[in-house]
């Protein structure tokens, strides 16, 4: 085990550990007497999916180096089974050394409800487990290896939810698949199960000093590091205006840092401000420059992570590009809905357009859309908002016909989450022809940040 500690095979690309340091929640003091965490993610997922769950442990006191997640490739689960089992070993016994704690608390999303449950069916990797959190995922006819088990179920994606025997079963009313995994009511359960209290607060306590931002740069859905041939640029924003900043008296603009790229994709840390936006960029040769564009980061986090691909390939390939317009890739870890009443639909409204309709956006089953593709179909000028375009119907994401002109000055993106209206948020990003660049646009899954108050 200890040699595998040390191999390329555990390095690959399979894990990834949080780090950061800041303090906990007002009123909350740091926890001493709890289980380091881990998250499994599901199928077309990764670590990004319990990046806010992570920042809600540390505002209410778990320490930072309890925190960890395990990536894999979803897509070749069944091949690659036993291989993640034992770099989840690994991890626990990494944790086990780091933290002085016997047990892990172990959270499974969807398909990682799958790789958690088998793992449990061990009873000697059951025993270094202290709690079990089954996330939307496969019902059981009794514990898993035991474990003591909170079973929390998306009250929107099934008709009929399962149960576990035995446990805590839990349905979070009116939720989505991958909502159940990321929200602030997800997470009271979670922290209430680990701990036998009450958290205090959801809100992710926000930064006031510099922080310190790091993550991966992956080909996805494989969780693959993109090359160490790859550099990933930090740009600091306006946000008024959605371009670069200038220096040098408004002569040039220059990056705030340039980061290496290691064989697992990993990147940073890199030192940012708060309240400053700031676009990621992946540059590697013979390939288009990726520009990644987020809402500014409230305090410091590890799980952030560059989504990319090869291009000309899988998704890539179906995106038609021209100078004369931009496609967007929109995401969120929370589904965008569009098939209710007005006050039950999110907002997303690109240069004042709203692309969720009831074709873009349909709700209640696991799939719905957490991902957006816009871009100009047959790149004739012409939007057709609800039509799908061909490719883009499938399981997690969807898509609209949108003419972004791609001309100079920005796109403006506001979003209105579903039932809070009054959390409207509003972000700016640069006018970049889709010949130019991949742009790629990761929204927050929870209504505090940009123009908004918080929870």
């Amino acid at each position: 085990m200890r040699g595998l500690l040390a191999s390329q095979a555990f390095r690959s690309c399979l894990i990834a550990l949080t780090v950061w340091t800041l303090a906990p929640q007002a009123g909350a003091e740091e926890l001493t007497d709890v289980n380091p965490i881990i998250f499994v993610h599901g199928g077309a997922g990764s670590g990004a999916q319990f990046e806010s769950q992570a920042l809600r442990f540390t505002s209410n006191g778990y320490p930072q180096k309890f925190i960890h997640v395990l990536e894999y490739d979803s897509s070749a689960i069944q091949r690659i089974l036993p291989e993640v089992h034992t770099r989840l070993d690994a991890l626990i016994e990494k944790i086990q050394a780091e933290t002085g704690k016997a047990k892990v608390d172990l959270i499974g999303h969807s398909l990682g409800t799958f790789v958690s449950q088998t793992y449990l069916s061990t009873p000697e990797r059951a025993a270094n487990v202290g709690h079990y959190v089954n996330v939307d995922g496969r019902p059981a006819t009794a514990l898993p290896g035991g474990v003591a088990t909170l079973a929390l179920f998306a009250g929107a994606a099934r008709k009929v939810q399962g149960q576990i025997v035995g446990a805590t079963n839990v349905t979070l009313p009116d939720q989505e698949h991958i909502q159940a995994a990321t929200s602030p009511e997800a997470f009271v359960e979670m922290f209430r199960f680990f701990t036998g209290k009450e958290p205090s607060g959801t809100t992710i306590v926000p930064a006031t000093s510099p922080f310190e931002i790091s993550g991966r740069a992956v080909l996805f859905p494989q969780n693959s590091g993109v090359g160490q041939e790859a550099k990933v640029q930090v740009w600091r924003l306006d946000s008024s205006t959605g371009q670069r900043v200038r220096t040098f008296f408004g002569l040039r603009t220059s990056p705030a840092a340039v980061l290496s790229v290691d064989a697992d994709g990993n990147f940073g840390p890199f030192l940012a401000t708060p309240g400053q936006q700031y676009e990621f960029t992946i540059v590697r040769p013979n390939a288009p420059d990726h520009r990644f564009f987020f809402e500014p980061f409230l305090r410091g986090e590890s799980l952030v992570r560059l989504h990319t691909g090869v291009p000309g390939q899988g998704i890539d390939a179906n995106i038609e590009r021209s100078p004369a317009h931009v496609a967007l890739t929109i995401t969120r870890n929370k589904e965008f809905r569009g098939d209710r009443s007005a006050a039950e639909n999110d907002v997303l409204s690109i240069n004042g357009q709203n692309v969720i309709n009831p074709t873009t956006a349909r709700s209640g089953f696991v799939g719905s859309p957490a991902a957006q593709f816009l871009f100009d179909v047959g790149s004739d000028r012409v939007s057709h908002l609800e039509t799908v375009p061909n490719g883009f119907g499938r399981t997690f994401f969807a898509g609209a016909d949108l003419f972004i002109a791609a001309e100079r000055g920005a796109v403006t993106i506001q979003t209105v989450p579903r039932g809070n209206t009054s959390a409207t948020r509003t972000l700016r990003i640069p006018n970049v022809a889709s010949t130019e660049a991949r742009v790629t646009v990761v929204l927050s899954d929870f209504e505090q940040g940009v123009g908004v108050a918080a929870q």
